[in-house]
């Protein structure tokens, strides 16, 4: 058996090992808790798809369709004639002899295929399927809506099923609003279908509730999503189907076992791509061990957050010991499977505060995923309020644009921008309809990859104009960049996102090259969003070679900081790009360094240029580029000055003093005394003010 026929599991530890061995009398009391971020993989073979029963053994895939008849569906009937379509193309793609059925669910659930009464599962063959073509095509919607009898069937339809995969797909248009005609409410049902199978919830037309398909997808594995169309929905359906049979490992457990007297596991969950509650089954002799059950891997790399609570007695500071193992276990498993080793969670007990008060960077993250999905909430129920809520409205979308931007999440950052009345005003948009609302609870739901830890940026692949990693003291900060390098000092290339490094770190991009135009790709190491908004600056380029930078001042979301610096009378200093993108007329063409060319041409960049989410207003040059000419160190640039109106953003990077740093590397808001790492641009707190121009 080679390499390439195996299915490989990956498991890497991520965290800050440093515990305070004291606690801290000022401090609210705590137990010790060590978080720990679980990077999982699995890669499969090539070939084939991995749901493919192998031979003897039977279905791999058992599927349960679910569509809503409500008599919603008719209004307009463009919804139920969707659902239908979709179910047909989910059907047709399952492959011979998988088991399967369709629901319809409206006060209960019936089966439309194999047929009303029927408790077992058809099997797909080609007389089966056409035969639940028809049944599907003759469907009629009546009546309301009580999902949890809907998933209770199919919970008793699945119970007996042997296959390793069992999946249901919940389509929706409305909410749970019948839930007391049925026999069990859905909290109940929830808890019996939980471990039983996988669900995943689809919301369509303009009346579904997100926090429902959320609670149903996040007890029981799936996720959930919507469309914004109707005729949207077949292609959806396909692909999911087509994921499910690409299906690797059908369950995955995560086995911890404390070594360490004293220690106590308290939380396991599920951090990427979408937060979810794992509860522990008893696992082996002893007691001692726990197994989180996961489900329905693909190709893909998932991450879970680990908490567990240790005790130091007895224990000497700088000792680092294992409080826990961390090991994977694959139940079944009927292919070649090659598994990782256990891995250790560290701890070390120290009495340095600042040692004890880092975070690490995946940590980190889901913290913020966590409050920008909290300010989605609020920014929701405020705008529910009408005009009473719109400025708590406005100041909580401007507060979930900010977590986003620090994020570096595009995708979550262009769900915002839908609600946004117009970019970097951060106000809540007129004429908005609750559907609106509904698809950005679901975005914010989303989460993507951490940072890798400090030192282990990413890199662009080797080639000339390539930009190195950060210095030393950048901790893994800076990018690398791929590319060739271009005529007139400039490369061709797409920058690469930089990681997020330690709260405190400044530089966001690598030095350039010597010699080499622009410094790389795009110029300097250029950063495209993945700095903390505030926290970065351009690549210098040495010995005066072109653009430092590459005029675009290292691509900071919004314009944050200063544009790409180069050597004095070295060219442009960030071509009067002053941070590519500005929208603030007190930002715009501020990189410092020589003074820009007079010819400097706004559009004459790389083609492959991957520009920031952040665009500047239609009247506004690029990037703080005047009209005709470029930007001057400090000033801006005619072209990119725009009227502050009443109620406007405040962008990260504007002038005025910085606050200050305490000793434990934090910072403190002066308006809720919210305390932050140093590089915070906004108040993470209750009042989201701006800190970078904050007095101090």
């Amino acid at each position: 058996m080679t390499v390439a026929e195996e299915t490989e599991v990956t498991l890497e530890v991520g965290q800050r090992t440093e515990l305070p061995a004291l606690p801290d009398p000022a401090g609210p009391h705590r137990e010790r808790e060590m978080h720990a971020i679980l990077e999982i993989g699995v890669r499969g073979p090539s070939g084939a798809p991995h749901a493919t029963p192998a031979p003897g053994t039977g279905s791999a895939l058992a599927e349960v369709l679910i569509v809503d008849t409500s008599r919603s569906m008719l209004h307009p009937p463009a919804k139920l004639h969707a659902a239908k379509d979709a179910t047909v193309a989910a059907v047709r793609m399952l492959p011979f002899g998988t088991a399967f059925a369709v629901l319809a669910g409206r006060f209960d659930a019936t089966v439309v295929h194999p047929g009303p009464g029927r408790q077992v599962l058809a099997v797909a063959r080609p007389g089966e399927r056409e035969a639940a073509e028809r049944a599907v095509r003759l469907l009629d919607a009546d009546g309301g809506t009580a999902i949890g009898a809907w998933l209770d069937l199919a919970r008793r339809l699945l119970k007996d099923q042997p296959a390793p995969v069992k999946h249901v797909l919940l389509l929706t248009d409305g909410r749970n609003e019948h839930d007391h005609r049925s026999r069990r409410p859905l909290e109940t049902v929830l808890d019996a279908c939980a471990g039983q199978f996988v669900c995943d919830a689809w919301g369509i037309g303009d009346d579904w509730d997100a926090e429902l398909l959320l609670a149903i997808t996040r007890r029981l594995h799936g996720r959930a999503r919507a469309v914004r169309r109707e005729s949207e929905l077949t292609a959806a359906y396909e692909e999911l189907i087509a994921g499910l049979l690409g299906t690797a490992v059908p369950e995955l457990r995560i086995r911890l076992t404390p070594t360490t007297p004293g220690t106590v596991i308290r939380q396991v969950k599920q951090v990427v791509p979408n937060e979810q509650e794992l509860r522990p089954v008893p696992a082996g002799p002893g007691g001692r061990a726990a197994e989180y059950v996961t489900r329905a891997w693909g190709d893909e790399v998932r991450h879970f957050q680990v908490v567990l609570t240790a005790d130091p007695a007895g224990r000497e500071s700088g000792e680092e010991l294992q409080l826990a193992a961390v090991e994977i276990v694959v139940p079944g498993v009927r292919r070649p499977l090659r598994l990782p080793p256990p891995r250790p969670i560290l701890v070390r007990w120290t009495d340095d505060p600042l040692d004890a008060s880092r975070q690490h960077p995946g940590v980190r993250r889901h913290e913020l995923y966590q409050r920008a999905s909290a300010a989605v909430a609020q920014a929701y129920r405020a705008w529910l309020r009408g005009a009473d809520g719109r400025e708590t409205a406005d100041r909580e979308l401007a507060r979930a644009l900010a977590l986003a931007a620090e994020l570096g999440d595009a995708q979550l950052l262009g769900a915002l921008r839908l609600i946004e009345s117009a970019p970097g005003t951060g106000r809540v948009r007129p004429g908005l309809k609750d559907v609106d609302w509904q698809h950005l609870i679901l975005s914010s739901a989303l989460t993507t990859p951490p940072e890798p830890p400090s030192g282990e940026g990413r890199r662009g692949p080797a080639g000339a104009g390539a930009g190195r990693g950060g210095t030393a003291g950048e901790r893994g900060q800076a990018a690398g960049v791929s590319g060739t390098a271009g005529p007139a000092g400039r490369a061709v290339g797409r920058p690469v996102a930089p990681e997020s490094g330690d709260p405190g770190s400044r530089d966001g991009g690598g030095a350039a090259v010597t010699g080499v135009g622009g410094g790389g790709t795009g110029g300097g190491g250029a950063v495209s969003g993945g700095a903390v908004p505030g926290a970065g600056r351009g690549g210098v380029a040495p010995d005066g070679v072109g653009s430092g930078g590459a005029g675009r001042g290292g691509v900071v979301p919004d314009g944050v900081g200063p544009g790409g610096a180069a050597p004095a009378g070295a060219g442009s200093g960030g071509a009067g790009s002053g941070g590519a993108g500005l929208v603030d007329a007190s930002l715009a063409g501020s990189g410092p360094g020589g003074e820009g060319p007079a010819d400097a041409d706004p559009a004459d960049r790389s083609p492959d240029y991957a520009a920031p989410d952040y665009a500047a207003p239609d009247h506004a040059a690029p990037g703080g580029m005047g009209a005709d000419r470029a930007g001057t160190p400090g000033s801006p640039g005619p072209g990119a000055v725009r009227a502050a109106g009443a109620g406007a953003v405040p962008r990260p990077g504007a002038a005025g003093p910085a606050l200050p740093v305490r000793p434990d590397g934090l910072i403190e808001c002066p308006e809720c005394r919210w305390l932050g790492p140093a590089d915070s641009v906004y108040c993470g707190g209750d009042c989201g003010r701006l800190l970078r121009g904050a007095s101090a």
